[in-house]
This record gives structure tokens, sequence and C-alpha cells, in this order.
């Protein structure tokens, strides 16, 4: 039986998400890659024995995680969860839905009530959890009244299916019209997951960070190391076992002597501060005070440990942070 490290809760710092009362540790881990059916198992179980005795509490999962096979992420972490269930009182666990998920038009993108309804379950059973802490809507549904969608989240509130809900992709227009559906049925709604790295700062000019802020909501943001540029994994150029290496497209595309250079400019600023990129480009985004938490990603218990250390150095002078900003205009 797995026992947690001791000092685990003296490694991490914990954030209060908006204005509810739970707080979420600075860095928590993500399950969007590497825990799915092709995946070793017992990597994944040492990767959340080494996140958990770092002092991240919280595991951040969705019903589509675990391509090519859906679902399978949350049985993996399931079947993780058997060996430390004595602790699930100290963990905090959401899941996600929206996207495609089952054959037919109810399994399909959506936000309606009889999706999320039916996929919470779905993901209760996977996990073998009578409740999740946090359930999100994965992403807005044009297709579906939003009133629908927030009466759905509301629900599993009300069955005791989810302590808090929360959404994800939805920007600062949407946001604001769910909060308005959320206030009137006094829904423990708590916090809003996107994507925002440096590379990636659209919730900065939609304005989405200063709007949660002012309405007492957290971020919990994903994709901080824009899938892998930000790891110094592609400093010397696009190495042919990593993601971009191994497809076309856009990501490929992006990779251009520019992008390498800025990436060596900003790794540079990193070993000045005695960080590595990665570690740099996570207390960047922590240093947005709308940001409760980050979620990383590993393939490797290691980088878990790596990227954990964030936290050690949160602080940015003036000079670092608008040597960062001519860096990413360059």
């Amino acid at each position: 039986m797995y026992i947690a490290s001791d000092d685990r809760y003296e490694k991490m710092i914990y954030r209060r998400c908006g204005n509810s009362g739970l707080k979420l540790p600075a860095v928590s881990l993500g399950f969007w890659q590497n825990f799915g059916h092709s995946g070793c198992f017992a990597n994944m179980e040492q990767m959340v024995h080494t996140a958990f005795d770092l002092g991240i509490t919280h595991f951040d999962l969705a019903n589509n995680y675990g391509n090519p096979y859906n679902g399978s992420a949350e049985e993996n972490f399931g079947r993780i969860l058997n060996g430390m269930r004595h602790y699930r009182d100290e963990m905090c666990i959401s899941t996600k839905a929206g996207y495609e998920m089952w054959d037919g038009p109810y399994g399909d993108k959506n936000g309606s009530r009889k999706y999320l309804t039916a996929s919470l379950d779905q993901s209760l059973k996977r996990m073998g959890l009578d409740y999740v802490d946090i359930f999100y809507h994965h992403v807005f549904d044009p297709h579906t009244p939003l009133e629908e969608t927030a009466l759905a989240l509301d629900n599993a509130v009300r069955q005791g299916k989810a302590l808090y809900v929360g959404i994800s992709n939805y920007n600062k227009e949407q946001t604001e019209k769910i909060t308005a559906f959320f206030r009137e049925l006094h829904t423990p709604f708590i916090i809003n997951q996107p994507s925002y790295s440096m590379l990636n700062r659209w919730i900065e000019s939609d304005g989405l960070d200063r709007h949660v802020q002012k309405d007492g909501i957290g971020l919990a943001v994903f994709s901080p190391l824009y899938q892998g540029f930000l790891t110094g994994k592609y400093l010397n150029g696009i190495p042919d076992d990593s993601r971009a290496g191994r497809e076309n497209g856009e990501l490929k595309n992006e990779l251009n002597d520019r992008m390498i250079a800025r990436l060596n400019a900003l790794n540079h600023m990193a070993e000045k501060r005695g960080q590595t990129l990665s570690q740099m480009a996570l207390s960047w985004v922590l240093h947005n005070k709308a940001v409760t938490t980050v979620l990383i990603g590993a393939s490797r218990p290691a980088q878990i440990t790596e990227n954990a250390a964030c936290i050690q150095k949160l602080d940015f002078t003036e000079e670092e942070l608008s040597e960062i900003e001519n860096i990413l205009a360059e």
C-alpha cells in the first residue's frame, strides 16, 4: 500500500480558488496526455504518487482523456486510487464533459442536460467515486441554451455528485452569461479553465483574467508550456521523436527560426534566474494574480518534480518582466 511523504504539505503553496473556501495547489497534475489506454500503468502510478508526495493534491481529468480510447485516463486513475483511497479526502479530483464521447446525438459535443448527466455518471463509475470535487463543462456549446447547461451543472451538485462546478474554454462574454444563471441558482461555481502561456495570451486580450478576478472566480490554466515549446526540447530545432517531429501541420510550422531564437532567449533568461525554461514559464503564468493553479502534464515522474519546483521563484522584477515582453515581441 502506498504511504505518502510526511512532509508533502511543506513542499507546496496553496491558493484560494476565487472567493470560494476551496484551496488548490499552485501546481496541479493534468491527465490530458500519457494516462491513456496505451500508456505504462506503473509509470502513471508513479507519477501520481510523485505528485502527491510533492503536495500536489489536485488531479484534473475529463471524460474523453485517454485517446484513442475515451475514458481510459479516468479508468487508470480509478485503478491508481485503489492503492491510495485512504487519502481521498486530501485530494481535489475534477473531471469534465463537453467534447465527443460516444456514438449518437446524446454523446456528441454538447452541453445538454442529458449528455452532462450521463457523462458524469459514467466518469464516477470509471473512477470508482461517489462524487468529484469539481465538475466542468469542457467547452462552450452554441447549440444548447446556457441556462440548460447551468441547470445541469447545478443539478450535479444538488444530487451530491459534485461539490463545485466550473467551465472550460469559455471566453469573458460566455463566462459572464453563464455566471448570471449560476448566481440565480446559488450554484457553487468557482473556476474557469482556459489555455494560457507566454506564447498564448488570449485571456489577457479578451479580458477574461481581469473579469474573473473582479468576479471572484479562479482560473486553472492548461497548456502553460505551449505543447512543449517552453520545455527546452526545441532549443536546437525539432527532434524526430518529439510531438512536433512526429506531426505535420500548425505545431511544426510554428517552430520556425524566429520562434527557436525566441525560445533560446527565454532559456538564457531562465538560466540567469536559476531556473529551467519550463520552471520560468510556469512561474510567469502563476505571476498573473487571476491564476489559482497551473495544470502540468508529464510523461515521467522527474518532470513533475522539476516543474513543481517553479514555486520556489514566483517573483519577477520589473526588469525581468520587461525583458520577457521584449523577447516575445521580437
